[in-house]
């Protein structure tokens, strides 16, 4: 695939991306189009080889897999992971704030969100809805508002003077959002907006009730390519649909000639642990079924097939920030456009492992792909990864990697836009070999 026909598809993947919820629906639409196979998780599966497939979970995580022409106790499976979530302002059960006749709505921060960034954006609201329908089924609908319905307004520096040495911000009380004026002491309820919504403009009549929701701000602003030479993709949840879309690029474009699976969990923003989460089992669960009908039986074959596996958790690094050369060791600084970024930490907040960096490297050689490699200063705390997650509960080699980004979770990042057909052709080939 070429540089722009990839970066036109992963902005257009974004951009109509603005949940987990979304993220995977677009995933499952991909999928179908390739003649993947829907399972679902409490059904009995047939199974067969050299053939592509996908089951979600809480419709906000997804494992899509081939399962190749040999024996996956030999093969083994090769497994690149990333995460469907970013850090956001989710709108409360009971949001409805009415004063000084304004409507606002109460918001909870949602991971590790940067919040300065969110004031005076053009925000809209996206989610799922869940609903009882008029013959008491229960239902659920995803939901986009997609024009502008909602912002955080700035306090002028006139009635704040130091905001520009030392304003801090309130999560609680300054980001309560304004959605509209009322007058005449007006009441709003934003059930019965989400219920007007759900029932004029996606034209379902047969809704009863409104039940409860997981909604999302998100900044209207599309993705874009910036720079004097176009050498930057800015754009909200870079971190991680950008690994989410590549790895589903590489997936598509891999042979079927071994087992080769993605997967791409939501909550890894707040730690992973949840039904859908990297810390669930539902990774764990897929192979045991794949291997159970397609390879050989038995607890053997499993532990074989995993001795045989690898996994890429695909999760962007930091690149170093040309302001703020300080915040990185001197010989680890990732540069944007410069190739993919293996990211290693003695303390294992990253699963890579010298066998797994030699791989990768060898790997990225053979492509002429450049590599990069990062380490936080021994003066810095370090994020992690669903990679030693998976590591620890399977006992697979993994190694986690990612593109170089300014402005990690911001409400828009920044990445190299040479970087993502580096990654999506280094994932090709490992699927491939």
């Amino acid at each position: 695939m070429s540089t722009q026909e990839l970066n036109n598809g992963l902005m257009n993947y974004i951009q109509a991306s603005p949940t987990p919820y979304h993220a995977v629906s677009n995933m499952v639409s991909e999928l179908e189009a390739a003649d993947f196979t829907s399972l679902v998780e409490g059904d009995h599966w047939k199974l067969e080889q050299g053939k592509g497939y996908f089951v979600t979970r809480s419709e906000s995580s997804i494992i899509a897999f081939k399962t190749g022409s040999n024996d996956l106790a030999d093969t083994g499976f090769h497994m690149t992971g990333a995460h469907t979530d970013s850090p956001c302002l989710k709108i409360k059960p009971q949001p409805e704030i009415n004063r000084h006749q304004y409507s606002q709505l109460g918001v909870e921060v949602y991971g590790g969100v940067l919040l300065n960034p969110w004031f005076d954006r053009d925000l809209s609201m996206a989610g799922r809805v869940d609903y009882r329908d008029k013959q008491g089924v229960l239902c659920f609908v995803l939901v986009n508002f997609e024009q502008a319905v909602a912002v955080i307004p700035s306090l002028a520096i006139h009635l704040d003077l130091e905001a520009n040495k030392q304003r801090s911000i309130n999560a609680q009380t300054y980001l309560p959002v304004v959605l509209s004026q009322t007058f005449d002491q007006e009441k709003f309820s934003f059930r019965e907006m989400l219920l007007t919504h759900i029932t004029e403009s996606l034209n379902i009549k047969d809704v009863d009730q409104v039940l409860s929701w997981d909604m999302r701000l998100y900044d209207v602003q599309a993705p874009a390519l910036v720079g004097m030479n176009q050498e930057f993709i800015s754009s909200a949840r870079l971190d991680n649909l950008l690994s989410c879309y590549v790895g589903l690029q590489s997936l598509l474009a891999s042979n079927d000639d071994y087992g080769s699976l993605l997967i791409c969990s939501d909550h890894e923003e707040v730690g992973s642990v949840s039904a859908s989460g990297a810390k669930s089992p539902f990774l764990e669960s897929v192979l045991d079924r794949i291997t159970e009908a397609i390879s050989s039986t038995g607890a053997e074959a499993k532990r074989r097939m995993l001795d045989n596996s690898f996994f890429i958790s695909v999760d962007n690094a930091h690149g170093i920030h040309p302001n703020f050369p300080d915040k990185h060791d001197d010989k680890h600084g990732p540069l944007l456009n410069k190739g993919p970024v293996i990211k290693i930490n003695s303390n294992q907040r990253y699963a890579t492992s010298t066998e797994t960096s030699a791989f990768f490297r060898h790997l990225c050689a053979s492509q002429e792909i450049p590599v990069q490699s990062f380490v936080v200063r021994n003066d810095m705390s370090c994020g992690s990864t669903i990679g030693p997650i998976v590591a620890g509960e399977l006992g697979v080699k993994t190694l986690d990697i990612g593109v170089p980004t300014f402005a990690m979770h911001s409400i828009r990042e920044m990445a190299g836009s040479r970087d993502p057909v580096y990654l999506e052709t280094a994932l090709t080939v490992f699927y491939n070999r």
